[in-house]
């Protein structure tokens, strides 16, 4: 069985402050392939450091490009956590092609009420 070969992808990387996740799309946004820092072997606190998402990262990227011949990504980052700029980094040293780099983190425009005034 031979999967289509799919040459441009998306890349989203969820850095949260407790794990990161990476998920590779086509350009239409169906899931190809996924990992996470706790899929390739983290536990704990260790799960949020840059090294172990950069891990996640090459595992994803490198099952991606042999079964789908990925070369060329746009990479979607969302997150404060750790494991942003090591993402980026390990994106890069694997060979695809970045063509853009997006950063899609929610800000609140106004954010939650704030609590009420406290009483003298």
């Amino acid at each position: 069985m031979t999967k289509a070969v799919i040459e441009v992808g998306k890349i989203y990387v969820s850095a949260s402050f407790n794990n990161t996740l990476v998920t590779i799309t086509d350009e239409k946004g169906n899931a190809l392939g996924w990992g996470s820092s706790g899929l390739a072997g983290f536990k704990g606190t260790r799960k949020a450091t840059p090294f172990a998402a950069s891990s996640a990262v090459e595992t994803v990227v490198q099952k991606a490009k042999d079964t789908h011949g990925i070369k060329e990504v746009e990479v979607y980052i969302k997150g404060p956590g750790p494991g942003r700029d090591a993402a980026l980094r390990a994106i890069k040293a694997s060979g695809l092609k970045i063509s853009m780099i997006a950063d899609v983190t929610p800000i609140p425009h106004d954010g939650p009420r704030p609590k009420k005034k406290r009483r003298a």
